[in-house]
């Protein structure tokens, strides 16, 4: 069995464990369909920039400042929308152009002018907050457009759920078998058809049952469908494409990378542009959602996206990661704090709980390259 599949078994059977647990614990709530729901939409800012996060750590890099940036986006987004009075379209695209562009600039100084990606974005985490704090006036700025409210707080109806349920399971099923076809095109080993077979049942069962859960509440919550989507196209990006290959190769060698001929530096810029662009995305849900953009939005966010990628399985050597990791990593964090609240257990037990899990998971990568050699 690969590393990676002994890492995601790894995930998800901590996952399950976790809402055994509490679902004992809390007499069955922790699973009810009101709990869950509310539980993916916690999750959802952190996981988006997870997803982010997980292709800049896999280059070896890392970005400490999109939690200041998620307030920035959510930030500016309220100025616009109160102070200047601009439509909820033009904000929207003026915000993701904001978050594409300062990560654009974090990319270009970090690989044209040589400053290590770690100072970098500390020095953006301090700028972002400063800007964010002098557009606010250090106040929270509302309300928000209602048609903008809906990215964070509406619910797609049960048959809209549906119908996007059987175009994921269709959509992954296609990229799986064509990934199975270019492998034995190019004389590849392959997996069984068995086995092939087993992993789109057990994919399609799982989104079946999760729209039928949040179904029984209120439907599927936008900010998990943006999240879902944002997923979706990053794991596509990282498993499919050309820029996707380029970025493991960077982090599991960087010299081979560059004799091998990869634009080092241009990949990489395309990493840090796209991160600042999944940071925006995620400001626009988070004051959304609170139907404000506060001073204090997104704060230590980024300590969270990077151990949603590490608990998900992204090594912080690089070279190693998966987008859904994230999404997994999120949940995990989501799911602790969720139910130690319902257990009315105090805050600082959440911290102590998700820092050791945190610590574990490292650990845990370090072990299996171990026993690789």
């Amino acid at each position: 069995m690969r590393k990676a599949d002994i890492r995601s078994f790894a995930m998800i059977g901590g996952l399950i464990l976790i809402w055994i647990i509490f679902t004992i614990l809390t007499d069955g709530t922790f699973l009810s369909a009101r709990n869950i729901s509310n539980l993916i939409v916690q999750m959802a800012v952190v996981a988006i920039l997870g997803t982010g996060m997980v292709l800049v750590i896999v280059t070896g890099n890392i970005d400490l400042s999109v939690g200041s940036l998620v307030g920035l986006a959510g930030g500016v987004a309220a100025a616009l929308m109160v102070w200047e009075d601009w439509g909820t379209i033009p904000t929207i695209l003026f915000v993701l152009a904001l978050g594409t562009v300062l990560g654009m600039l974090q990319g270009f100084a970090t690989v044209y002018m040589g400053i290590p990606a770690f100072i970098v974005t500390l020095g953006g985490m301090m700028a972002f907050r400063g800007m964010l704090l002098g557009i606010t006036k250090g106040i929270s700025i509302a309300p928000m457009n209602n048609d903008y409210k809906m990215l964070g707080t509406e619910y797609l109806p049960p048959l809209a759920g549906y119908v996007l349920a059987a175009i994921a399971i269709a959509v992954i099923s296609y990229i799986l078998i064509s990934r199975r076809i270019s492998r034995i095109r190019h004389q590849l080993p392959t997996e069984p058809v068995a086995r092939l077979v087993l992993k789109l049942v057990i994919i399609a069962g799982l989104i079946l049952a999760f729209i039928i859960v949040v179904n029984f509440y209120k439907g599927l919550p936008i900010p998990v469908l943006i999240m879902l989507t944002i997923m979706t196209i990053l794991s596509i990006v990282a498993g499919n494409t050309k820029l996707g290959r380029y970025i493991y190769a960077i982090g599991g060698n960087l010299q081979a990378a560059k004799y091998s001929g990869v634009n080092v530096r241009r990949v990489v810029l395309s990493v840090f542009t796209i991160n600042g662009l999944v940071a925006a995305i995620a400001g626009i849900v988070l004051s959304a959602r609170l139907n404000a953009g506060s001073p204090a939005a997104g704060m230590m966010m980024e300590l969270d996206a990077i151990a949603a990628a590490v608990i998900g399985g992204t090594s912080l050597a690089g070279g190693v990661g998966k987008v859904y990791g994230a999404i997994l990593g999120a949940l995990i964090m989501a799911s602790l704090d969720n139910g130690m609240s319902m257990m009315n257990l105090d805050a600082f037990w959440q911290y102590i709980v998700k820092g050791l899990i945190l610590v574990l998971a490292v650990w845990f990568d370090v072990s299996m390259k171990k026993k690789g050699g």
